[in-house]
């Protein structure tokens, strides 16, 4: 697969500290940013490996604007990283100019980063979805529910409930198209809660809700209770992916850090949990300024999403950074480790 050009060059220079600081480690050296320095230059004359800034972009949600570096930030090389100090960059001094990356790929993720998820991300299912039961009614007949509410269920003796068995509550959303083929994906999971079955009749029971992430009402679904993966550690890339957004957990087409997206790779495809992919965008120049086509410029990396969750050809991400809007059909891309 065609490497991506990624003109993102800043990122370990604009960074003021990483997660996996060592404490009272001692650093190797420290060396002061010099103009007309590059992070390609710096990494592989400190850390010999030029290929691993994506990652350390991602992981540090201080880096707003990777793009630029800033002479006189202090660098402190240590065995296996690179720490940058902030610099207070005054008004009157000159801008710095803006840099431009080789074709970059990503190394070994930081093995101490770790991504916090809390159930609530949802999914894509692929096939028809089987439901183990369905709120059927709620105390006082309220149709807004919330922790610790009194709700009905019809679980029984009958279909194998027990006093105590705990469920997640979730509702079905509308089939998703692809946006590029638009052919049908899966449908849209998203959880909205968990139910403890307290008291048991044949056909029926009552529940009271130990969680929501969401509203709750009657009609939602309900599946055996799966404990949530709560910490998500990067994992290294063993292949090169293309894939897209194909829908978002709100439904909104525009999204940023902090929001779920769901992608058209998974399992089958060799996605893994943890696996870090980027958001990439096509660069096209204008034709105003140019006399005979040219084509595409280099693309750029945009945004950066962990993989919380997998399908067989679908998955959940989390976007843990974007530097610009992110849209339901951008292109995303596992890279391999070099």
């Amino acid at each position: 697969m065609k490497r991506v050009v990624f003109s993102l060059l800043a990122v370990l220079l604009c960074t003021p500290a990483l997660p996996f600081a060592a404490g009272a480690e001692e650093p190797l050296t420290t060396y002061v940013i010099q103009k007309g320095d590059t992070l390609w230059g710096i990494s592989g004359r400190f850390i010999h490996d030029p290929h691993y800034w994506p990652d350390l972009w991602a992981n540090n949600p201080q880096v707003t604007n990777p793009h630029l570096i800033f002479p006189g930030q202090k660098v402190k090389v240590y065995r296996d990283r690179i720490e940058i100090e902030p610099v207070e960059v005054k008004k009157e001094a000159a801008p710095p100019a803006p840099q431009e990356a080789p074709a970059a790929g990503t190394a070994d993720a930081a093995k101490d980063t770790v991504f916090t998820v809390s159930g609530g991300e949802g999914y894509l299912i692929e096939d028809k979805l089987r439901p183990a039961g369905m709120i059927i009614s709620t105390h006082l007949n309220r149709q807004i529910l919330g922790e610790d509410d009194i709700v009905y269920t019809d679980l029984g003796r009958t279909t194998g409930g027990k006093v105590g068995d705990r469920y997640s509550i979730f509702k079905k959303g509308s089939p998703i198209s692809h946006p590029m083929t638009n052919q049908i994906v899966g449908y849209k999971v998203t959880p909205l809660g968990t139910l403890q079955i307290v008291e048991l009749e044949d056909k029926v029971s009552k529940a009271i809700i130990t969680k929501s992430y969401e509203e709750i009402g009657p009609g939602a679904y309900l599946m055996p209770y799966a404990e949530p993966l709560r910490a998500i550690a990067l994992k290294s890339a063993d292949r090169d992916l293309t894939g897209y957004i194909v829908e978002t957990k709100s439904g909104n087409k525009a999204i940023a850090s902090g929001d779920i997206a769901y992608l058209d790779l998974g399992k089958n495809q060799g996605l893994q949990v943890g696996n870090m992919v980027y958001v990439i965008r096509d660069v096209y120049p204008d034709p105003k300024f140019i006399d005979v086509p040219v084509g595409k410029l280099p693309s750029e990396v945009i945004g950066a999403m962990v993989v919380v969750d997998i399908g067989p050809s679908t998955s959940t991400a989390l976007v843990v950074k974007s530097i610009d809007t992110i849209y339901r059909g951008d292109r995303v891309e596992l890279i391999k480790s070099r």
